[in-house]
């Protein structure tokens, strides 16, 4: 059978995202927030300004953008002990936090933030594969809504430009031989190759991270696992761009 023959479950083709929504000011005490959803994937993103940066970047002129990244005990099938709880954050929880971060980073002028931090909270309400994905995109809608409501406040210049562009994420990988898009967490869970790929509005690269799971994969599949990425993200930006503009 031909690859664009084959559907995966609920009939979606192997260059289709799920429907991805995003639900603009879900939080109402947050300065930026929504609720972003994969498919059956939800993430909660809230954005904080805070007047001033952490004390090793104190009178750098410059400001500061981090995130933290958390899943809610029961958005597995299974309960899973809060970290916290148990007193050690996990490897994984800190690597999705600093990914979520560089990806925020990577579009923002942090002279023109001025000597403020903006921190955005990413929590898992339910996962199903591309959590860390729809991390990243919700955080950046929550992100350009907090630096407009600091223009407001006057916390920032008006006519700075502090985001440079936008960004967003998708996860592609090989199930069974063959490459799709936006893995659910069967799929995933099945994968001989599971890769994640951050790319900003004007195309640019951020970050690729791919993992043979089972089997090594070729450069040929790499090239098409990118060209599917780039691909898909464009109807990801399109939903940024409607929940901004809404």
């Amino acid at each position: 059978m031909a690859e664009n023959t084959v559907m995966r479950a609920a009939g979606r083709a192997l260059h289709e995202m799920r429907e991805v929504k995003i639900e603009r000011g879900w939080s109402t005490q947050a300065e930026g927030s929504c609720l972003i959803s994969y498919g059956n994937t939800r993430v909660l993103c809230t954005a904080s300004f805070i007047a001033g940066v952490p004390r090793w970047r104190a009178n750098s002129k410059q400001g500061w953008v981090t995130a933290e990244y958390a899943m809610l005990p029961r958005a597995t099938s299974e309960r899973m002990p809060r970290e916290s709880v148990k007193g050690k954050i996990g490897g994984r929880t800190h690597e999705i936090s600093r990914l979520v971060a560089r990806s925020l980073r990577a579009v923002v002028d942090l002279s023109a933030l001025g000597e403020n931090t903006i921190t955005v909270d990413c929590d898992v309400l339910q996962a199903d594969g591309g959590t860390r994905t729809a991390a990243i995109t919700g955080a950046f809608v929550a992100l350009a809504d907090a630096v407009e409501c600091a223009k407001g406040e006057k916390l920032v210049r008006k006519n700075a430009t502090v985001i440079k562009d936008s960004v967003a994420a998708v996860s592609v990988g090989i199930v069974d031989g063959v490459v799709m898009v936006d893995l659910t967490y069967a799929e995933d869970s099945a994968a001989f190759t599971d890769m994640n790929v951050v790319i900003t509005g004007s195309g640019e690269l951020v970050e690729v991270q791919g993992t043979a799971e089972r089997e090594p994969f070729t450069r040929a599949q790499l090239h098409k696992m990118l060209d599917l990425a780039e691909s898909a993200v464009v109807s990801v930006r399109e939903a940024q761009l409607r929940a901004l503009e809404g």
